[in-house]
């Protein structure tokens, strides 16, 4: 997929939250949510190499699951 295609849909996603009213921190939280759940899935719930994949701790994976309402 090229790069602006993500872009634009991205835009387009974005512009939808706000039209809904959806608040910054919580539309962050989602796509963090979404985000590490693609990841964890990815590497198999391994916790070690989607800490390593996302370029963080594992503890931090850990802390954002847990705040996410990730297992």
């Amino acid at each position: 997929m090229k790069g602006t295609d993500l872009h634009g849909r991205l835009e387009n996603l974005v512009g939808e939250m706000v039209a809904g009213g959806i608040r910054m921190n919580e539309a962050v939280r989602e796509v963090e949510a979404h985000f590490l759940r693609h990841v964890l899935e990815k590497h198999k719930g391994n916790q070690s190499k989607a800490a390593r994949a996302l370029g963080i701790h594992r503890n931090t994976l850990r802390n954002k699951m847990r705040r996410c309402g990730l297992r």
